[in-house]
């Protein structure tokens, strides 16, 4: 059963395919969630408790301690996606927290330990529940909350530069959505890299930009592609997107003879994500250029490059190399608060919930 914070009952609400599999039991108590209810935008979040219980033989309960706000989050409350979750559904695609408890199969990690998983749903709340073998651990010691970052827009930026473009010292790269969680990823792993960095991004937000060594342009009152041909007359070596919006791919003419494209951003639609595989075929076929398309759904078909990234991010982390922007935290069932401030545009950085 769910119910809202005012004590109304949910008619029908059941979250438990979306977030916990088949798991079932005896209920151990309660703990809350923000749950999306229906489509729409931040006001459709509610507050809803939900039984507590054992996990299933190969899962691992999690006592949730930091979630991102991310993209995808709010994409799928809209049902902006080419595979819509089912109504009603826990949004929160990555979460740290520790080991509440481990189901009767589970080996490899223990109660108390500090985890953090790629959760794709289910991370809005006090407790997740995870398959083992889909954890990360954590190295004592981190701030979750400036953690939890890393899971998945430290994650896609690192891979996006070292394993799709795999990027060069002094390579000339262009970051299209160089201001949020993941562009401000893309800008720090790019200075350590060494990269030329052109980003796109509102005039606001382009001091950000210079602090880490890029050229910001204003994608509202200039004309990119003039400024880079002004500035690389001989060309991009790679274009990272993360808006993959069709005015944005003739950015390609920029790039080099043997350059490269990355897109990662999510298709809002079935129907987009089929074009967008159209046009990355068709720009493959002409000579000297390359596209490709990044996804954290390879990771469900090898799962070692992922482990070893997310290493090399904690140590990077640790060492103080990167620091993750988070200009505001909020509680953890402030979700819908955090929401609204993520669809405002207006924030650098990353948007994080904590738990109290």
């Amino acid at each position: 059963m769910l119910t809202d914070r005012t004590g109304v009952q949910e008619d029908n609400v059941s979250v438990r395919h979306a977030v916990e599999g088949s798991g079932s039991g005896e209920a151990l108590g309660t703990y809350r969630a923000v749950a999306v209810t229906r489509r729409g935008g931040p006001e459709v979040l509610r507050v809803v408790e939900r039984d507590l219980r054992q996990p299933d033989r190969d899962e691992v309960r999690i006592k949730v301690l930091a979630a991102s706000v991310s993209a995808p989050d709010v994409q799928a409350r809209y049902g902006h996606s080419p595979f819509r979750a089912r109504i009603p559904f826990i949004p929160g695609y990555s979460v740290i927290g520790d080991v509440d408890a481990v189901g009767s199969r589970v080996t490899a990690v223990a109660q108390g330990d500090r985890v953090a998983a790629l959760t794709i749903y289910g991370g809005y709340a006090e407790f997740a529940y995870v398959r083992a073998d889909r954890l990360i651990p954590v190295p004592a010691g981190l701030d979750p909350a400036e953690a939890v970052p890393l899971i998945l827009n430290y994650l896609v930026a690192y891979q996006v530069l070292h394993r799709a473009a795999r990027v060069s010292n002094g390579d000339k790269v262009l970051l299209i959505g160089a201001s949020g969680g993941i562009g401000t990823a893309l800008l720090q792993l790019g200075r350590l890299a060494g990269l030329r960095m052109y980003g796109l991004a509102s005039s606001s937000k382009h001091p950000v930009l210079r602090e880490y060594g890029a050229v910001p342009i204003d994608y509202r009152s200039q004309d990119f592609i003039d400024v880079i041909r002004r500035a690389e007359p001989a060309g991009l070596d790679v274009i990272v997107d993360g808006v993959v919006a069709r005015e944005y791919r003739r950015a390609c003419a920029l790039l080099r003879r043997g350059g490269m494209w990355v897109g990662y951003g999510n298709p809002l639609s079935f129907t987009e994500m089929l074009g967008l595989l159209g046009w990355v075929a068709r720009a493959n076929l002409a000579p000297g250029r390359t596209a490709k398309l990044y996804s954290t759904g390879k990771s469900y078909l090898n799962r070692r490059p992922f482990e070893q990234d997310w290493a090399t991010l904690f140590t990077l982390l640790q060492n103080g190399a990167i620091t993750p922007i988070i200009p505001v935290r909020y509680p953890l069932l402030a979700a819908a608060e955090a929401n609204a401030l993520f669809e405002t545009g207006q924030v650098v950085g990353n948007i994080v919930l904590e738990a109290s």
